[in-house]
């Protein structure tokens, strides 16, 4: 039988490489996104066209209801949480509906599917779930207060959701990124932040399907990234949000 897995945010640059990877080990793809013809090209391109292309806005309610009621009548094996944007700027001065817009996708959309697939996971006694989190929860981050919060709590959450998962069967894997090479910065008007080498989506990708492959809940990715994950979880977190300013708070 061929499993399924759900893409959200798949013609971004991780979910393509996602695309790219599920595709090659045999499932059976549905992916999500806000553009039909973004959606139409990579199903085309990567799987020939049998891949389903469901279009969906998360940062909305009919959007989230979408993506539920396709995991409803189409329980699958694997979803991936992928979806998410972040802003940057002082948070007094930024749109509060845009943020908003922020929180739905990162959280809400996440959550609420996370809730949806569980459902069949745990009947069904098996299944997986990846939530993309990143290293900006590691710490809080000015000038991407919302950003590194929604992330913290898509890491919490995940490691939570996955113990009581454990017991039925059912695979939550928690996954924190550094820097991507993708359109992200530039989605978030964040392009003046030194960060250094950014890693490869397809070296994330193959690095969080290994990690899935291990029964891993969670991952941090380049490994360096463990170690502020260590400090910041000792130090001051007064302390750790005014170094995070330095860099996150740049012009």
């Amino acid at each position: 039988m061929i499993r399924t897995a759900l893409i959200t945010g798949a013609t971004g640059g991780i979910g393509r490489s996602f695309t790219h990877a599920l595709h090659e080990r045999g499932y059976g793809l549905i992916l999500t996104g806000r553009s039909t013809e973004k959606l139409t090209e990579l199903s085309q391109t990567v799987t020939g066209g049998t891949a389903q292309i469901v279009v969906a806005d998360l940062g909305t309610t009919e959007g989230i209801d979408t993506i539920v009621d396709v995991l409803e009548r189409n329980p699958v094996d694997l979803l991936i949480n992928n979806a998410g944007f972040g802003s940057h700027g002082e948070f007094a001065h930024l749109d509060l509906d845009h943020e908003i817009e922020e929180l739905t996708v990162n959280v809400r959309a996440l959550m609420t599917l996370t809730h949806t697939a569980l459902g069949a996971m745990t009947a069904a006694g098996h299944g997986a779930i990846v939530n993309i989190a990143s290293v900006a929860g590691f710490q809080p981050l000015p000038s991407m207060a919302t950003y590194s919060a929604s992330k913290a709590f898509v890491d919490r959450f995940s490691l939570a959701v996955g113990v009581e998962a454990r017991k039925h069967g059912v695979h939550v894997l928690s996954v924190n990124p550094g820097p991507v090479d993708t359109q992200f910065f530039t989605v978030a008007n964040a392009q003046a932040i030194e960060l250094g080498r950014s890693a490869n989506p397809d070296d994330l990708v193959a690095a969080t399907l290994s990690a899935l492959d291990k029964k891993r809940s969670r991952l941090v990715f380049p490994r360096a990234y463990y170690l502020m994950d260590a400090l910041t979880g000792v130090l001051p977190r007064s302390l750790v949000a005014r170094a995070a300013n330095v860099v996150s708070g740049r012009k």
